[in-house]
């Protein structure tokens, strides 16, 4: 009986890991003819702050094809992860009690917006702001001519950096709701989660204080924003308990 529990599972999480990869196939198939586009689309930021007839190189033979399929493939995976995170929710939800059940979906659900948000504030702000200031140091006599390959992983740290961070607001509310830490525990150690949100700024960022603050910043406000529905909505478990009671 135990090892018949133990292939349903494996036959379960076969099933979800396929349709994890056919969620990222089919857009990336859908979006693969305007991978040159999509490039172009991300570039901007960047073709925008050179002077006037700046440009960027490739020092790879292959790295003009190869380059807009990555980009195509990330923006794949970024549509494909409401339907990922949906197959791994539906992995787990046979084993969660009812109030996990709820706390999980809307943790999913909100995990989704908040990486959206975040990634769409970096890429909108952050990576321009980023931009701009770097450019406008150059020293006279040096061309900004940044290799396609380097700027496409620069774009995507920032992005991941800064959709990572926005899912604060969730990571304290969980641990809050399940009791792991109290919320007034929370409230305490709010001065070291400002030390900590400029180290992950540092660590996490180019090597400028803009996109730095402007990842440590968000962090601290996230975080305050997670410890206050951290506390509405115990505050109502709690009046509701009482009424029961």
């Amino acid at each position: 009986m135990k090892q018949e529990s133990m292939l349903s599972h494996f036959y379960e999480m076969r099933t979800r890991f396929l349709f994890i990869i056919a969620g990222i196939l089919i857009p990336l198939l859908i979006i693969l003819p305007f991978a040159n586009s999509l490039h172009s689309f991300f570039v901007s930021p960047l073709l925008k702050e050179l002077p006037i007839g700046g440009q960027m190189i490739a020092t790879s033979v292959t790295s003009p094809f190869f380059i807009p399929l990555k980009v195509a493939f990330y923006v794949a995976i970024a549509i494909s992860l409401p339907h990922t995170l949906y197959q791994i929710w539906k992995f787990f939800q046979p084993g969660l009690y009812p109030q996990e059940k709820l706390i999980g979906g809307v943790a999913v659900v909100s995990s989704v917006l908040l990486f959206i948000i975040g990634a769409a504030f970096a890429f909108s702000f952050v990576i321009p702001t980023v931009l701009k200031f770097i450019v406008g140091t150059t020293p006279d006599g040096v061309a900004v001519m940044t290799e396609i390959e380097s700027y496409l992983n620069f774009l995507i740290s920032i992005l991941l950096a800064f959709g990572i961070s926005f899912q604060m607001p969730i990571i304290v509310v969980v641990i809050a709701v399940l009791g792991v830490v109290e919320v007034k525990t929370l409230k305490e150690i709010r001065g070291y989660v400002i030390v900590g949100a400029f180290v992950i700024g540092a660590i996490f960022t180019p090597p400028d204080i803009i996109s730095q603050v402007m990842l440590a910043v968000p962090l601290c406000l996230l975080y305050e924003l997670g410890v206050i529905i951290s506390a509405v909505i115990l505050s109502r478990n709690k009046s509701a308990y009482d009424l029961v009671k």
